[in-house]
């Protein structure tokens, strides 16, 4: 018994160990390159998905993250940089980190959008106040997906996957914090 649980843990902290090595890669040296980086696939969504367009023109606010690294096995974690938009301008940088629980295996580096639909949500994201309970709902961006898109509690999310492969069916949640841009 002892082995097989010490080998569980030799696992779990492998792939959390590459999930690691796979955020340091992530890691932006400075504000413009990730300012660039989000505009960048600002740009691979609309060309993807040409109707997330109105998402982009009619949100209160959106956090664009180039590259979110997620892992686990049993337990996972995700962490990620986004610009936080207003009005198209870029007005911060938001940090998510995700602790997940469950039947998961492998690791993974999507990019995500959250739209906010109120400037309230915007100011909660800004104090802190945001977080997503469980799994939140997003839409897998593809063709024609934004036609059906709808928010849910203020918000809806795109995401779309870079590379990797992951199985899980997990509950965790996300949390983020802000921070304004450097000038």
């Amino acid at each position: 018994m002892t082995t097989s649980f010490s080998a569980k843990r030799l696992a779990v902290a492998t792939v959390l160990g590459l999930a690691v090595l796979g955020l340091a890669r992530m890691s932006f040296a400075n504000d413009a390159g990730l300012v660039a980086d989000a505009k960048h696939t600002i740009t691979v969504f609309k060309k993807t998905e040409p109707g997330i367009e109105k998402f982009f023109h009619n949100s209160a606010g959106y956090v664009v993250f180039p590259g979110i690294g997620k892992g686990g096995l049993g337990v996972g974690g995700a962490h990620g940089t986004g610009v936080l938009f207003v009005k198209g301008a870029p007005a911060g940088k938001v940090k998510l980190t995700q602790v997940t629980v469950g039947a998961q295996i492998g690791g993974e580096e999507f990019s995500e959008v959250i739209f906010f639909e109120s400037p309230a949500g915007v100011a909660e994201l800004k104090q802190g106040k945001t977080s997503f309970a469980a799994q939140a709902s997003a839409v897998a961006l593809k063709s024609g997906a934004a036609a059906t898109a709808k928010y849910a509690s203020g918000v809806v999310v795109f995401t779309a996957t870079k590379e990797g492969l992951m199985a899980e069916a997990s509950i965790g949640g996300q949390k983020f914090s802000y921070e304004p841009l450097s000038k």
